[in-house]
Parts: structure tokens; C-alpha cells; sequence
């Protein structure tokens, strides 16, 4: 099997990112984007994922955070879709309800060409710190348009903003772990009857 890997290099007037990815690591990462509560859940999203990432953001922080939140997700799904190729032997769907304290939050995938998110997740505060956890969605947004991912995410319940913001980039780690696992049992196969995923 060929290495699943890729980089992504990207540079509006905003931003200026780069970002490699091994599908097939071990969760290790190195990430600065300049946004300190993003680089923890970038780290959570690898660590948990098994995809090795670098990330190196620099953008317009002194307006705010939104375009390095967004644009990394840009980069983030062009880079694991670039790394998946034609999908061939991929596992392609995964579900998981993943608990943390007094918060669970659900997250599916599928891993199809075909981008799409559908986001049911409410915050209890419109801050974490400086964070504003209105951008969850956003880079959520960014990686399944970019990646070619249906994405479902669903807050079942929590209190803690902090919580449920790291209940989704684990829940959507655990997911991708899942579907991009090569799957014996395919034999290299396409997984659809239609032979293309993309």
C-alpha cells in the first residue's frame, strides 16, 4: 500500500498555512497557529485521529481569530483528502458517542466525495476565553467541505463550553480514525457499488 500522505500549502491575504498529514501515524503533531485553545484541540482532533499533523498558521489575529480557524480547516480537509486519493480499501463510515464528564456529544462520517455537515451543538457560553465557540462550526464547515466528508455532529447534552468543544474534536477524531482505516476485507476495492467515491 502506498503512503497516505499529503501537504497543503495556502496563502490569501489573511492567511498563510501550512499542513501535512500521515493518515497512517500514530496521533503525533506539531501545531502553532497563535490561537492557544485551537492548538489544544488541533492536538486532541491528531492524538486521537492517529493522523500525524503539522500545522503552522499565521494570520490576522489582530482582528480576530475566524480566518486562522477557518482557512486551517480549508487546509486540513484538502490535505486529507488529497492524502486519501480515490478511496480505494477505505472503511469509509464510523459513529461514535463519546463521553467527557457531564457531556456526550455523537459524531458520524462519511467518508464520500461528497461534502456536507449537519452541526447540532449548542454552547452554553459564546466564549471560551478569548475563544469564540461560534467558530467550532466554522472549522467543522471548512474540514468536511474541503475533505469531501459527510459530517454529522450532535451535542447530547453538556454544561462546560470547554467540554463540549473537546468532545466534538475528539468524537470527530475517533471517526476519522475509523473510516480512513483500510479495510482488509475490501481488497483494495472502491467501497461502493457506483466503483467511484469521487
Amino acid at each position: 500500500m502506498s503512503e497516505r500522505r499529503a501537504s497543503i500549502s495556502r496563502k490569501t491575504n489573511e492567511t498563510s498555512i501550512s499542513v501535512s498529514v500521515n493518515l497512517d501515524g500514530t496521533g503525533t503533531s506539531k501545531i502553532s497557529t497563535g490561537i492557544g485553545f485551537f492548538d489544544h484541540m488541533l492536538e486532541q482532533l491528531s492524538r486521537h485521529s492517529l493522523i500525524d499533523m503539522e500545522i503552522d498558521c499565521k494570520g490576522d489575529l489582530h482582528i480576530d481569530d475566524h480566518h486562522s480557524v477557518e482557512d486551517t480547516g480549508i487546509a486540513i480537509g484538502q490535505a486529507i483528502s488529497k492524502a486519501l486519493g480515490d478511496r480505494r480499501g477505505i472503511t469509509r463510515y464510523a459513529s461514535l458517542d463519546l463521553a467527557m464528564d457531564e457531556t456526550m456529544t455523537k459524531a458520524a462520517v462519511d467518508l464520500s466525495g461528497r461534502p456536507f455537515l449537519v452541526w447540532n451543538v449548542t454552547f452554553t457560553t459564546p466564549k471560551i476565553g478569548t475563544f469564540d465557540t461560534e467558530l467550532v462550526r466554522e472549522f467543522f464547515q471548512a474540514l468536511s467541505q474541503n475533505a469531501g466528508i459527510t459530517l454529522h455532529v450532535l451535542n447530547h447534552y453538556g454544561a462546560n463550553s470547554h467540554h463540549i468543544a473537546e468532545t466534538c474534536f475528539k468524537a470527530v477524531a475517533r471517526v476519522l480514525r475509523t473510516a480512513t482505516e483500510i479495510d482488509p476485507r475490501q481488497a483494495g476495492r472502491v467501497p461502493s457499488t457506483k466503483g467511484t467515491l469521487v
